[in-house]
Formats: structure tokens, C-alpha cells, sequence
């Protein structure tokens, strides 16, 4: 069975963001609104996830570790009674 990674679900958060900036970026630097599908903004995304990605990883890890939080439960074990 395998196990839910944790610091995947950290990290959307801030993909979400580093996609908000770049829209942000480029529609600045063009003068217009920017499609999240942009070839150029998924690009200059792509590079920061790159560049800060074992970072954030590492960083989120030990947040994780010195808070952990309740236990993932595996997909098919969601919505199940445990009180047996």
C-alpha cells in the first residue's frame, strides 16, 4: 500500500503562488492579461519550481517533522468506520 506524501500537499500552496506571480510578471510586462497556459509564464514557472524546489522540500519536511500533524489516510481507507 503505498502512503500519501505529505509535503506534496504542502507544497500546492505554493506553486499556486509562484503561478500567480509569473501571471502577474508577464501581464505586467506585456501590458495585458496573460493565459495561465502561456507558454512563456509555464516556462518561468517551471524554472523557479526548479530552482527552489529541494529547498522547499527540505523546509516543508521539517516543519512537518517538528509539527506533525494527524496521520494521511491511504485513498481507499477515507470514509471507512474504523470503530470496529
Amino acid at each position: 500500500m503505498s502512503q500519501l506524501d505529505p509535503v506534496m500537499f504542502r507544497q500546492i500552496p505554493v506553486i499556486q503562488q509562484i503561478i500567480r506571480d509569473e501571471l502577474w510578471f508577464e501581464s505586467e510586462r506585456r501590458g495585458c492579461p496573460v493565459s495561465r497556459d502561456d507558454p512563456v509564464v509555464r516556462e518561468k514557472v517551471c524554472e523557479v519550481i526548479l530552482r527552489i524546489g529541494r529547498d522547499l522540500r527540505d523546509t516543508l519536511s521539517e516543519q512537518i517533522a517538528s509539527h506533525p500533524g494527524p496521520a494521511m489516510l491511504p485513498p481507499e481507507q477515507i470514509g471507512q468506520d474504523h470503530a470496529a
